[in-house]
């Protein structure tokens, strides 16, 4: 896994990063804003911004006295395109399950087979 994917990876792995980043999907927001819904302090949030903005899922930049955090959402796009690898290995794994249980069950629908009980 390259850096950039284990920064991404970090950063996704805490709950409150997690959510920080949808709220952000609504819109950019200042720290105040995004840090409403928890219950921590404001330096608090801003280490998790660090580590957002560490990782490139978020920029920072100052609008007047505001400093708004903006969703980088290319960052999340390249650890999808990870994930999604293996998404379709299990998904042809289990289709390869269900076609051998489908077999498997003509093979015991037949007539004249015997099964143990």
């Amino acid at each position: 896994m390259s850096d950039t994917l284990s920064s991404v990876f970090g950063a996704l792995a805490d709950p409150t990063r997690r959510a920080i980043l949808q709220q952000l999907m609504l819109g950019d927001a200042p720290v105040a804003e995004l840090g409403r819904p928890f219950d921590m302090s404001q330096p608090a949030i801003s280490n998790h911004l660090r580590v957002l903005e560490k990782a490139g899922l978020i920029s920072r930049r100052r609008v007047a006295t505001a400093r708004l955090s903006h969703l980088e959402a290319s960052r999340l796009k390249e650890a999808n395109e990870y994930v999604e690898r293996y998404r379709r290995f299990w998904t042809e794994s289990f289709d390869q399950l269900d076609d051998a249980l489908r077999t498997f069950q003509c093979l015991d629908d037949e007539p004249g087979v015997e099964h143990d009980a």
